[in-house]
């Protein structure tokens, strides 16, 4: 095998190494592999969470929280205004979700008065979740 061939053989591997390490890096950005929610519920309080540190100063980048998400916070505020636009969710769905998710819980049917709430919270996931799942946010 001549130098030349060697040289060519080289380039080409390292120009195969260089695409592999650019898609690696490409996935990872997209959030491929990133660990999804496992209900809507935990999406949308996770979302609140965010808007709170947020509020609070914080800076948020892709990739730095102790878990890896599929999205971004306002992902999932554009899922619940679209669908608000397309009248999906009503003023009432909404005060209820920000309300409780200000508390970081949801509303609890044994409590007499969150039972209205419960509804409107159910309601609510039952319209988001299907969206959610769709984009790979929720498991």
């Amino acid at each position: 095998m001549t130098q030349q061939t060697q040289e060519a053989r080289n380039a080409a591997h390292d120009a195969a190494a260089e695409r592999r390490t650019r898609l690696a890096e490409s996935i990872a950005a997209c959030g491929i592999g990133a660990v999804p929610f496992s209900s809507s519920d935990e999406a949308v309080l996770w979302f609140a969470r965010a808007q709170e540190a947020r509020r609070d100063g914080a800076r948020f980048s892709a990739g730095k929280g102790e878990v890896e998400r599929p999205c971004e916070p306002l992902d999932i505020l554009s899922v619940i205004d679209r669908l608000w636009r397309a009248r999906r969710l009503l003023r009432d769905h909404l005060m209820v979700l920000a309300h409780y998710a200000r508390r970081q819980l949801p509303p609890v049917t044994d409590r007499r008065m969150e039972m209205r709430a419960h509804t409107l919270w159910r309601e609510a996931m039952a319209v988001i979740d299907p969206v959610l799942r769709a984009k790979g946010i929720v498991r």
